[in-house]
């Protein structure tokens, strides 16, 4: 069995190298990009933010086709923002803390810009790469669950890999697909059973990468908290602490780069992009708020059925009330994240929190097959 499980390995791994090259050759250069190049050269050179603004746009001229680049600087009449943010170095440079507080993510495109890659390379790199190890995990979590049956692993990983959402987070300039690696050792965790101050240096590197991801660590935190009270009748005070190890950071992350905020973001994505966020007070509404939020929650109907069907399936199957309070834990954070950033066309949003609670509904099967116990995280 271990001689077989061996070259299983040895053959995903052949594929997912074949598919990252497939990713490769389809590698996208969006309008993301320049953000987080921007935000890289700022930390280069802080004082220079002409400088920056020039070689950010310069370096992607040189690399990416005609097509890209021209949507990245916006030639079309609606693109007002766009033209604005390639020529003017204030109103590029104002842009900047949308992307800077993904803190760990720009040091590691940094790594790679330092080790010899060009700066858009290092970008598109991080998910490419981050691409190949989660098939990596996706497999071993998969040999966790289906221990006797290496081709329904290896089956089951290439379907994965090759799902749209996946296959597009590896192509495009954004940390979706480098955090997600992240949330898959998260569920190695759950299923290995890794103790309590383990599973929060995870959550501490989750909310460093992707300060925006404190809603899933802290209410993953207060979850375990009150599930323990409840089981054991105690107060654990280690929760508490790292509750506000995590919230600390996170303020002092936003506060340090001078994040504009959850207005400012939800009025640049949903209602007008400005050219210059200083010169341009804003107010979202209730109405307005509510009218988008209505809008945007048809379009993700296929989203709230397959979650839906996801959850059937597990309390159909389950239980373990453990079980139950992590799947719901998953299918909580996709409809918050819908709440805080609706854009119900993007999957990969939401994907991070989808396909683990799909991992979860695999695991309820799998116990059926080989009888496995998910255990609590002491």
């Amino acid at each position: 069995m271990k001689l077989k499980w061996r070259l299983s390995f040895l053959l995903i791994i052949s594929i997912l190298a074949l598919l990252t090259f497939w990713n490769y050759q389809n590698r996208v250069y969006d309008w993301d990009m320049p953000g987080y190049m921007g935000s890289m050269y700022t930390s280069e050179f802080p004082d220079s933010p002409d400088k920056v603004r020039t070689l950010t746009y310069e370096e992607i001229k040189k690399e990416a086709p005609a097509a890209h680049y021209t949507d990245i600087i916006g030639i079309k009449q609606w693109d007002i923002p766009r033209q604005y943010f390639v020529k003017n170095t204030q109103s590029f440079t104002e842009q900047l803390p949308y992307f800077q507080i993904k803190v760990g993510y720009i040091l590691v495109i940094t790594l790679f810009y330092k080790l010899g890659f060009t700066a858009p390379m290092a970008v598109l790199f991080t998910s490419l790469i981050s691409y190949f190890f989660t098939g990596l995990l996706l497999f071993y979590i998969l040999k966790l669950l289906f221990p006797k049956n290496y081709w329904l692993a290896i089956a089951l990983t290439v379907a994965a890999m090759v799902f749209p959402p996946m296959t597009y987070m590896s192509r495009v300039s954004t940390p979706d697909m480098f955090i997600f690696q992240f949330m898959l050792i998260f569920i190695i965790g759950l299923i290995k059973n890794w103790d309590k101050w383990a599973m929060f240096v995870l959550l501490f590197a989750i909310t460093f990468i992707r300060p925006d991801y404190i809603t899933f660590t802290l209410t993953y935190i207060v979850a375990v908290f009150f599930f323990r009270y409840f089981q054991e009748k105690k107060i654990d005070f280690s929760y508490i602490a790292q509750g506000s190890v995590l919230l600390i950071m996170y303020l002092a992350i936003i506060k340090y780069y001078h994040y504009p905020g959850w207005k400012d973001v939800f009025y640049d994505t949903f209602i007008d992009r400005r050219p210059f966020i200083s010169n341009h007070s804003i107010d979202v509404s209730l109405k307005q708020y509510l009218s988008i939020i209505y809008i945007k929650i048809i379009y993700f109907k296929k989203v709230t059925l397959s979650v839906a069907i996801i959850i059937g399936v597990i309390f159909w199957r389950s239980k373990d009330a453990w079980i139950r309070m992590i799947s719901v834990l998953f299918l909580v954070n996709v409809y918050i994240k819908f709440f805080f950033f609706p854009q119900s066309a993007a999957l990969r949003f939401f994907f991070p929190f989808i396909f683990p609670l799909f991992v979860m509904m695999i695991f309820v099967l799998s116990k059926k097959y080989n009888d496995l116990k998910l255990g609590k995280i002491a």
